[in-house]
């Protein structure tokens, strides 16, 4: 068994794609009879069949083209049939529905990873989980998170990710095989952690796009920022992850590029809101998916479980879905009764 496949055609599957294409063509010294092709999965037919013949995913990398090992396909049982990594790179709600469809074909001690981050509406549940709840037992879970903005990695430039799984034999043998020139893999056995990083920096950067779009200042944005690495912190703990998981890449390096980037979706998503736009009208003019939106409602209901106090999710959820104004959203929060820095994370 061997072979990598990524499911899901968006800008990160795409990207993942090529990264690791390329880096199989450069281990067999460009000699296509020996490159170990890499399969990136299309839902639509029609959609696979332009991107193989036009070589590139003119929707989100118009610029990039494919690696001649690199092939599109619709056929899901054949992409991950006998697949030793399958990287699932869909939408979060999305998730359960594709575990569902490649269950049937996934060759026993293959190992399905997450590189989705978000939390599934009802459930609450992490990718992870959801991915538990649909795989056959003989198939290792894994959870792919960290600071990567698809554009730059897709462009080459230097990036680390972190590879979490509950078998540390998985997690080591997907590190080997996602390490790829510039992309540096780091292994953990915190899924929680990991899971939760990604997942929760989506709401905070959402409200950083609202702090830069009223011209808070960098102060501000620093103490924001600070206070909602606290506030992931005391969920993540709660939910049974290593505390020490949030110091790291799946944590604040994921908190720093998704906050300060251009390329973040939740942080322009957040720039828009900050105009006084009601949040319907943003995204009917966005084709990609803001994660942060609907994770703000599950991680509500995760906290609400565990006993676990938001209060900066529970202001941009008001925004969100109740359209409150941001600056009284900014002036609820500035106005609570301060406690110790580190409450809820030194006891």
């Amino acid at each position: 068994m061997a072979g990598v496949t990524i499911l899901g055609t968006g800008a990160w599957g795409t990207t993942l794609a090529r990264l690791l294409a390329d880096e199989r063509l450069q281990w067999a010294e460009g000699d296509l009879s020996v490159a170990e092709t890499v399969l990136l999965w299309e839902h639509h037919p029609e959609r696979a069949e332009v991107m193989e013949r036009e070589r590139v995913n003119q929707e989100y990398l118009p610029e990039m083209r494919f690696p001649p090992n690199l092939r599109v396909t619709a056929d899901l049982a054949e992409a991950v049939r006998e697949q030793e990594l399958v990287l699932i790179v869909t939408p979060s709600q999305r998730m359960r529905e594709q575990a569902k469809m490649a269950a049937p074909h996934l060759a026993p001690g293959a190992i399905v990873a997450c590189a989705s981050k978000g939390l599934e509406l009802g459930t609450r549940l992490r990718m992870s989980q959801v991915l538990k709840e649909e795989l056959p037992d003989a198939v290792a879970i894994a959870a792919l998170s960290g600071p990567n903005l698809a554009l730059e990695v897709a462009r080459g430039l230097p990036a680390a990710a972190v590879v979490a799984s509950g078998s540390p034999k998985a997690a080591e043998r997907a590190r080997k095989l996602l390490t790829a020139g510039m992309f540096r893999v780091y292994t953990s056995d915190d899924l929680p952690g990991v899971e939760l990083g990604g997942a929760l920096k989506n709401i905070i950067a959402l409200g950083v796009g609202i702090s830069d779009g009223l011209e808070y200042g960098e102060n501000a944005k620093a103490a924001f920022m600070t206070r909602a690495l606290a506030e992931i912190s005391r969920l993540a703990l709660a939910a049974g992850a290593n505390p020490l998981t949030l110091a790291g890449l799946a944590g604040l390096g994921d908190l720093i590029a998704t906050c300060s980037s251009p390329l973040s979706r939740n942080r322009t998503l957040g720039l828009e809101l900050a105009k006084g736009r009601p949040l319907d009208e943003v995204l009917a003019e966005r084709k990609t998916v803001a994660e942060g939106v609907t994770t703000t409602r599950a991680a509500l209901d995760l906290a609400s479980a565990l006993h676990v106090e938001l209060p900066i999710t529970e202001q941009i959820a008001r925004v969100l879905f109740e359209q409150r104004d941001v600056k009284e959203a900014v002036r609820s929060l500035m106005l609570r009764d301060p406690k110790h820095e580190l409450h809820g994370l030194n006891e």
